[in-house]
């Protein structure tokens, strides 16, 4: 499933509530951690493609079926595709900045993440497993991360 997403930052609200009404029929509650991660994940990365490249942009959540309770075992994956080339570059902003977090709340909270070209442009993806019992993922580094040409982090 997918949705349009237009290049102006009052999307990113339109973005999270489309992804929370998505997963009604897929067996995760609203009120699990899983449920509350990923639509902070669409928050960020929803933004980055809208602020970053000025054009649209589009969502793609893939979810799993309805889910018995005992077959927690699953991953969700969220992908956002935009009409940038320019690699996704993880910065490390001073405490005083309003912004630079967002990929470094990618990394923290996916359990995997990374990027590819795609067409003209490019698809930053994340996936979050679901474990029994509702548990929020580890955090630590996504292991999907790409760097492009040898940009790594980037000191502002």
């Amino acid at each position: 499933m997918e949705l349009e997403v237009r290049p102006d930052p009052s999307e990113v609200g339109r973005a999270r509530r489309w992804a929370r009404s998505r997963l009604a029929g897929s067996g995760i509650r609203a009120d699990e951690s899983l449920a509350e991660t990923l639509v902070l994940l669409v928050s960020e990365l929803v933004t980055n493609a809208v602020v970053h490249t000025g054009r649209s942009a589009v969502l793609r959540l893939v979810l799993p079926a309805a889910v018995a309770e005992e077959a927690k075992g699953t991953v969700v994956r969220l992908e956002v595709d935009d009409a940038s080339e320019r690699a996704p570059v993880p910065r490390c902003p001073g405490g005083e900045a309003t912004g630079g977090r967002g990929l470094a709340l990618v990394d923290g909270l996916a359990d995997r993440w990374g990027w590819s070209r795609e067409g003209t442009g490019k698809r930053i993806w994340c996936e979050l497993d679901r474990t029994p019992g509702g548990a929020p993922p580890a955090c630590g580094r996504g292991d999907g991360a790409v760097p492009y040409e040898g940009l790594a982090f980037e000191a502002v």
